[in-house]
Parts: C-alpha cells; sequence; structure tokens
C-alpha cells in the first residue's frame, strides 16, 4: 500500500509532498496504537521501545499523536527557535531516489516557541517520550546564541521530556561554529545553570556533525563529560556528497540524509562510545532503513536510535520491523 502512495507522492515536488503527507496523517492521529515493547530507561525516562523519530519530520508538533500511533517509542519535534521564521528560499528539499537520500536545505523554518508550545500541549500522547529541538534564529548571532537556547529551554520546559541543541545543522549560516568548544561551553553553561533551578532538571542532548573532526568530537567530548549533559545525538545531516555524485547545480547546497550517510554516523558513534563517560546516552540517527542498520548503531555504542530518511522511503512498516528486532 505505501509502495503505491509513494510512487503517487514522489510526482509532487519534495516539500509539497512533506506537506500532503503530514495532512494526510492528521486524519489518523487518534488510531489505535500499535504494540509498543520491550521498555527501556535513560536519562530517566522510560521508552517503550529504542526507535524514534528524528528531528525535522514534524517541525511544529502538529503530528505527535500520529507518529506515536503508528509504534515510535519516542518522536523528537523542531527545530524551533525563538521567533517564526520562513527559513531558506524554495525549492530547498530533493530527492536522490537512486541513492534513497535527501538533500535538505531548510534553514530551521518553524512558527516559533509560542505557537509550538500550544501545538505541544494539544497532543494526547499517553506513554511516548517527547524529544524537543532547540536552535537559534537565524539573525542572532553567534556571541547571543546561548540566549536564544534559552528562551527556548524555558518556554517549552513544561511540555518537553528531554531537550536537543542543534548546534549542528548545515542549513543555518555559522550554526556549525557552535560546535566549538567555548561557543559550546557557553551554551550548555547557561542551559546548566536553567535546568538547575528545576526539582526535575530535564534531560539535554546535544547533536553533532558527522563531518566534524575527530579532534573537534574530542572537543566536544571534553565540554559534555563533567558537565549535566545526558548524552549526545550523533549525527546531522552531511555536506560530503561525494557517496553521490554527480550531482545537478541545485543540489549541490544543503545536507545530506539517508542511506549514503550509514557508515559515516556509525563510524562517528564508534569515535565518541570509548571517550564518553559510560552513563551518558548516544543516540544513533542516519542511514537507517532496515532493522540491520539500526542494530549495527546499537552495535557500535548508541543507546536509542532514530529513523528520517528511512521511514519516507520505506514507510511506517519500517518502525515496526526495527521494533521487532530490537
Amino acid at each position: 500500500m505505501y509502495a503505491i502512495f509513494r510512487f503517487i507522492i514522489f510526482l509532487l515536488p519534495a516539500e509539497t509532498a512533506h506537506r500532503i503527507t503530514l495532512f494526510i496523517a492528521a486524519f489518523f492521529r487518534y488510531k489505535r496504537p500499535q504494540k509498543k515493547n520491550k521498555p527501556k530507561s535513560f536519562m530517566g525516562l522510560l521508552f517503550q521501545n529504542r526507535l524514534g523519530l528524528a528531528a525535522g519530520m514534524d517541525k511544529n508538533g502538529k503530528h505527535i499523536d500520529y507518529f506515536s500511533s503508528i509504534g515510535f517509542g519516542f518522536v523528537e519535534v523542531g527545530t524551533i527557535t525563538p521567533k517564526p521564521q520562513k527559513g531558506n528560499p524554495k525549492p530547498r528539499l530533493f530527492r536522490i531516489k537512486k541513492h534513497r537520500a535527501i538533500i535538505n536545505r531548510m534553514g530551521f523554518n518553524n512558527e516559533g516557541m509560542e505557537e509550538i508550545y500550544r501545538n505541544i500541549r494539544s497532543a494526547k500522547r499517553k506513554d511516548t517520550i517527547l524529544g524537543v529541538n532547540i536552535g537559534k534564529n537565524k539573525d542572532t548571532p553567534n556571541e547571543k546564541a546561548h540566549e536564544d537556547y534559552l528562551l527556548c529551554f524555558r518556554k517549552l520546559f513544561d511540555v518537553a521530556d528531554y531537550f536537543t541543541v542543534n548546534v549542528s545543522s548545515p542549513n543555518t549560516k555559522g550554526l556549525r561554529m557552535l560546535q566549538g568548544k567555548d561557543y559550546l561551553q557557553k551554551i550548555v553553561e547557561t542551559l546548566e545553570q536553567e535546568n538547575q533551578k528545576h526539582s526535575k532538571p530535564k534531560p539535554i542532548l546535544i547533536k553533532l556533525s558527522p563531518d566534524a573532526t575527530p579532534e573537534t568530537l574530542d572537543d566536544i567530548i571534553a565540554v559534555v563529560n563533567p558537565s549535566s549533559i545526558s548524552g549526545i545525538i550523533a549525527g546531522n545531516t552531511t555536506i560530503d556528497k561525494s557517496s553521490v555524485a554527480p550531482l545537478p547545480e541545485k543540489f549541490r547546497e544543503g545536507g545530506l540524509s539517508g542511506l549514503p550517510l550509514g557508515k559515516k554516523s556509525t563510524d562517528m558513534i564508534r569515535h565518541i562510545r570509548p571517550k564518553l563517560q559510560p552513563e551518558k546516552i548516544i543516540i544513533g540517527v542516519g542511514g537507517i532503513f532496515s532493522p540491520e542498520d539500526a542494530l549495527e548503531k546499537i552495535e557500535a555504542g548508541a543507546d536509542l536510535v532514530q529513523v528520517y530518511t528511512g521511514l519516507v522511503y520505506r514507510g511506517p512498516k519500517i518502525v515496526k520491523e526495527i521494533n521487532a528486532i530490537l
């Protein structure tokens, strides 16, 4: 069934297809949930299974109930910025069907933290863990980036089970500079101070770029290890498109996700795990299209995994298949 739907929807431009798919999904948001077996505890939270939806699919938190209903153990919404923003000019989302990949240069398009807060509050989720992925507005200088992350953290604290700090998207100019030790230290310290004001602090994760050098990853680990940060998401999209070359000019800007990213993200996990403190978790994401792909991430050192592009190409059945083996 999904193969027929995909054939039809893939006839449309990628962003239009994405919008229509989510519109259709909204009509199924209260369907009876699939069984979510094999619960696991991480970061003080009970995940009904180890498979989650990566950020970017449900940027505005309007479809949490639908994604929960098809069997995800956790759903991550966003990236969310303090002010609404339109993102980069269209077209900005492209499929590379031959390689089962997607290129996006969306640019943190979202409705802003105030509206998304209301969207999340209206969700009827029960046991599905909700992650909230936060970023900075494109017109906020990096020197003040920590202020944007703090605004989002404060506003969304009551509706999030955990937070993800996105400092690794390639589609907001200069954002990846925030992975530098000084910038990241400032963001971490700011959020830690705010978090400790609460009787029940929320877990915080840092989402990293698969393009980061081993030296940069080591610097980041040096910031994360002594902090109260709960772990790392490895990783975001890559600007390395050598695996899908040659490409038309319109495809050359933006981040690549999908099957070609699999090895790169797994290698990243293998580098991080031995150096990260054992109690801190890793969420593996990138190139997961099968249960074997997910298991490879777990065996490399990930505690949880997320999918995005695999869901686009394979449909909801990928969730059931992966849950059956993890």
